[in-house]
């Protein structure tokens, strides 16, 4: 048995619950008064419990940074374990043959993009403050890699997204989608020859036509939604990027200001076109076409509280027409 083992094992008698769900707190929310305030305690209780608990695992667990807390590497390394025995135990402990939506308290946890949230909240909470007024949602992306193990974990309870690079996660489709260009609608260069049907046609322009006019814009796109980048890279054009930003919500702003172009998803950017300050250019792409999709563990299939979180899902975002955003 290693050390670190050993150390853990002469502890774990003396390790309130308690004091494990101040830290998986305290790590989710990196501040000791924020993670308070969640589980309901005052900030001295939580302080105090935290140093009970530094003392049982020999370690700092976390120290002070700029606007909360940082966790050290021991405290890096107890999360995974700490978060996935504390979620095995309320299941355990919650478990029964049904849901009831009504009545229930659960928090429920969602992998969603910034676009994604965009895109489904709005719709989701809704119903869920018709059907279960006392559910609580939270919505946070995690690193794609990360999804699949958080789910089987407990720490995601469903994602929703184009995520082609999780694996090993039971998946539902939602819906079709495509990567179109957003421009503003005075752009100079939709005024040029041979420019190509916007979002008022159906007909596509041919690949060679579509290169040649999209030489002549300049771009901005999004770190955290590599295929964009990935299809500027495919179409020869990371020359005419001018702008990468974190998020695509800040992009429609800038477009509408600026002559740059952005590719993004045509379901969300339809909202955007309904203001008349912008214009779709749907050229032929590669790549262009993909699926957004439901992704939940097989640990959780049976789960009475998952499956009405997906049921509730399924039913809002099945085949449901472009996203009204007003943002």
């Amino acid at each position: 048995m290693s050390r670190l083992s050993t150390i853990s094992f002469m502890h774990i008698k003396d390790v309130d619950l308690n004091l494990l769900r101040l830290f998986d707190a305290v790590y989710r929310t990196r501040s000791v008064s924020r993670a308070a305030q969640m589980l309901g305690l005052t900030q001295p209780s939580a302080s105090q419990g935290l140093t009970r608990l530094r003392l049982l695992i020999q370690d700092p667990l976390f120290t002070r940074a700029p606007g909360g807390v940082q966790p050290t590497a021991k405290a890096d390394r107890l999360s995974a374990a700490v978060a996935s025995a504390l979620t095995t135990l309320e299941i355990a402990l919650n478990e029964s043959s049904s849901f009831e939506p009504s009545a229930s308290i659960q928090t429920f946890r969602l992998h969603l993009s910034d676009i994604g949230e965009a895109r489904f909240l709005p719709a989701l909470i809704s119903a869920v403050r018709r059907q279960a007024p006392g559910i609580r949602v939270e919505s946070a992306p995690l690193a794609h890699d990360d999804i699949a193990a958080a789910l089987n974990s407990g720490r995601l309870d469903v994602a929703i997204g184009f995520l082609p690079t999780v694996q090993g996660t039971r998946q539902h489709p939602l819906l079709q989608d495509r990567y179109i260009v957003l421009l503003r609608k005075d752009h100079p260069w939709l005024n040029a020859p041979e420019a190509p049907p916007t979002h008022t046609s159906a007909t596509p322009t041919t690949p060679a036509t579509s290169l040649a006019r999209l030489r002549q814009l300049d771009y901005a796109a999004v770190r955290s939604h590599a295929e964009t980048l990935h299809i500027l890279q495919l179409l020869q054009l990371e020359d005419r990027l001018r702008l990468t930003a974190a998020h695509f919500l800040a992009l429609p702003d800038i477009v509408r200001d600026t002559d740059l172009a952005v590719l993004m998803p045509r379901n969300i950017a339809q909202g955007f076109a309904q203001s008349g300050d912008y214009v779709l250019v749907e050229p032929t792409l590669p790549l262009s076409d993909f699926t957004v999709s439901l992704h939940w563990s097989a640990r959780f299939e049976t789960d009475p509280a998952n499956r009405w979180l997906r049921e509730l899902v399924c039913d809002l975002f099945e085949a449901m027409p472009p996203a009204q955003t007003g943002l």
